[in-house]
């Protein structure tokens, strides 16, 4: 009998794997996620569905918008990648992950359907996503984008709202080299007729937006013109903020770039209430309290220990980083420790130039094939007058770390989304 890890195994080796090798396995375009969905009788169309693309944010406003309609008593698929621990992270309904054994079914029965379409792992895993949320009868999903928009496999739903969180440099390569590039492939999740909100936008972007919108006939909102929530400190060890109506919300992920998420949030869950979605204020507000615990969410700004402080989160390219700078600004420690991991295809001296010359740091590598050697970044952050020694494992920079800390000093674990993984499954 097939075991769930064998199944993990057979997924990373057999099928093509962005995430961990980069370039070789990106394949754009429908066509094996059309076949893949006709074979499976096409099963995202069983469902509502909400889109949301981004460079940054897409994570977290998914995982908002997850609690607060769980909260409404709404059976809510969630399909996000990549995961951090678990490959089931990336199949959730109602903040559950998906059951192995439906995993190992899944894969065991579609074998020769694989063999035949040869999809990317991702294609395969957004496929067993969409048949796990027929089978599970969900009342809506709310699927993330992969990478881009226009030719990520994921747009193959017809969404009822679709959201573009942001937009700002990542994956140039295939993305365009220029903000007005990435946002006209974002722009391409904007659906004939169907509303779209754009989270943050920028003036060499809103008006790529607006084209696309008007040749679709989609009604477009700016969440900025609409929404505000205003840092108003912490209590109790989560953020407050403040919206329009002059409420005060406990938000339950703390970094201070979650803000323009919010007000993202708050814009698209008028929308839905508008699409006949029936969600109270306290629905709302409990969604945006206890999001991780209602969605099991990691690695944005998470605390890990005291004495020291251990804080991980997953931003990775420059706008992610330039956010975890500002917020490491309003930490008070004796001493600050950065452990750092990246990949390769990052525009990696543009992060180094950020980061703050004050601290110590342990530049390591996720045991992936895209990760930057430690020994690279080590030599690269030099120039930078970056200083610290290079760990070949995750696990040796961080029990450094720890070791040579002060119970007043400042542990931050960043740099990709696979250090931080390793980390928190260590």
């Amino acid at each position: 009998m097939t075991s769930y890890s064998q199944t993990i195994k057979y997924l990373y080796d057999r099928l093509p794997v962005f995430h961990q090798v980069g370039s070789s396995a990106y394949k754009p375009g429908l066509d094996n996620t059309i076949q893949l969905m006709n074979a499976l009788d096409n099963p995202h169309t069983k469902y509502k569905t909400i889109h949301i693309a981004g460079t940054n944010g897409k994570g977290s406003v998914s995982h908002f918008l997850s609690a607060i309609l769980q909260e409404a008593g709404y059976k809510v698929g969630l399909y996000t990648s990549p995961h951090l621990v678990d490959f089931g992270e990336r199949i959730r309904v109602n903040g559950q992950m998906i059951d192995q054994q439906y995993v190992v079914d899944f894969v065991e029965q579609h074998k020769p359907l694989f063999s035949n379409i040869e999809p990317s792992f991702f294609e395969a895993t957004m496929a067993m996503a969409f048949q796990y949320f027929a089978d599970k009868k969900v009342d809506v999903a709310i699927i993330e984008v992969g990478l881009g928009g226009r030719l990520d496999s994921t747009n193959i739903i017809n969404p009822v709202l679709s959201v573009i969180t942001n937009i700002s440099f990542d994956h140039v390569g295939f993305l365009g080299d220029s903000l007005a590039k990435i946002a006209f492939e974002k722009a391409g999740i904007i659906k004939s007729n169907t509303p779209v909100i754009i989270g943050e936008f920028l003036l060499e972007t809103r008006p790529v937006f607006e084209l696309k919108a008007q040749e679709m006939n989609a009604p477009i909102s700016f969440a900025e013109e609409i929404e505000k929530a205003d840092f108003q400190g912490y209590e109790e060890g989560k953020m407050i903020v403040k919206i329009n109506n002059g409420k005060k919300l406990t938000i339950g992920l703390n970094g201070i770039y979650q803000l323009k998420n919010i007000s993202t949030v708050l814009t698209v869950v008028q929308q839905l209430s508008r699409l006949n979605f029936i969600i109270s204020e306290q629905q709302l507000y409990l969604g945006l309290k206890n999001v991780v615990e209602i969605t099991g969410l990691q690695g944005r700004w998470q605390f890990l220990q005291n004495h020291p402080t251990i804080i991980a989160d997953t931003g990775h390219n420059v706008a992610g980083i330039s956010y975890v700078v500002e917020q490491l600004e309003q930490q008070t420690f004796k001493t600050l420790r950065i452990i750092i991991g990246m990949v390769n295809d990052k525009d990696i001296s543009s992060v180094l130039k950020l980061l703050p010359l004050h601290a110590v740091y342990y530049f390591t590598q996720a045991n992936i094939e895209r990760a930057l050697p430690a020994i690279e970044l080590q030599e690269m952050a030099r120039t930078f007058d970056l200083i610290g020694d290079a760990y070949i494992t995750v696990k040796q920079a961080v029990n450094k770390a720890i070791s040579e800390s002060d119970t007043d000093d400042f542990v931050f674990i960043g740099g990709s989304n696979f250090v931080v993984g390793e980390a928190l499954g260590n």
